[in-house]
């Protein structure tokens, strides 16, 4: 039976290559982004592989991702996979001199967007008493580095959401999960720099760092055990990282 996979932060990054992923091993995609464009070409290349449903919503509006979330049609209505990826970082200040603009994004994406997507989406799987929830954390969640402050607090507080949403749902069968990556190479440090690309291109200069496509193979790999098996907890580092600040780096 082919399965039906909810991916949020889907137009770029992890979320984008785990939905080219999927749909070419048959699952169907529903696509969830706040860039309208992306999400069409993302659409228009998938419909090549599977069936796509696109929903164009922020997760910080929680009006808008329960009205997004309760128009699915019904040939899309069975979400079996539920993949929490949305997120972003904003700055890389000392607590002292922290924007509160930067913080409010981060606890509304990171936090509370992933909330509501799930609150949506969770009733339907206890209803089917079956379903599987990936959340997307970061190592940001499992230590906290120096001016991380509140985006590792964001990350810190997925990890344990990931943790509680399994002992919350066991009675219903729901499996879920949560992929902390270390150093990925996608959008993440352009959007926490502000657009800057020198600034954002250091932070991947002398090593080899994670791409999105490990991610997004990690994640098919997750999503395709069969049901008597749960990976609840895996962190994902390059080779040459061994802490958040602990980088193997040659010299360029």
């Amino acid at each position: 039976m082919t399965k039906t996979a909810l991916i949020t932060g889907a137009t770029s990054g992890i979320g984008k290559v785990t939905a080219q992923l999927l749909a070419k091993n048959n699952y169907k995609i529903i696509l969830c982004g706040r860039r309208e464009d992306r999400l069409n070409d993302l659409k228009q290349e998938l419909s090549k592989l599977t069936k796509v449903y696109t929903l164009n919503f922020d997760v910080r509006d929680k009006i808008a991702v329960f009205d997004s979330i309760n128009s699915i049609p019904e040939n899309f209505a069975t979400i079996d996979i539920l993949i929490n990826n949305a997120g972003n970082a904003h700055g890389l200040d000392p607590i002292q001199n922290g924007n509160l603009d930067d913080w409010d994004a981060m606890i509304d994406i990171n936090v509370k967007g992933l909330l509501y997507v799930s609150k949506a989406v969770i009733p339907g799987m206890i209803e089917r008493k079956s379903g599987h929830i990936i959340n997307i954390g970061s190592i940001a969640g499992k230590e906290v580095y120096p001016n991380g402050n509140v985006y590792c607090a964001s990350k810190h507080a997925v990890d344990a959401l990931n943790q509680a949403m399994r002992m919350d749902l066991n009675p219903y069968g729901i499996r879920v999960g949560g992929i902390h990556p270390g150093a990925v190479e996608t959008e993440f440090s352009e959007v926490r720099f502000k657009g800057d690309t020198e600034k954002a291109a250091n932070v991947y200069k002398g090593f080899e760092p994670l791409h999105a496509e490990d991610i997004a193979d990690i994640i098919h790999f997750v999503v395709s055990r069969p049901y008597h098996v749960n990976i609840a907890d895996l962190m994902v580092l390059p080779t040459a990282q061994a802490a958040a600040t602990i980088l193997k780096k040659e010299i360029v």
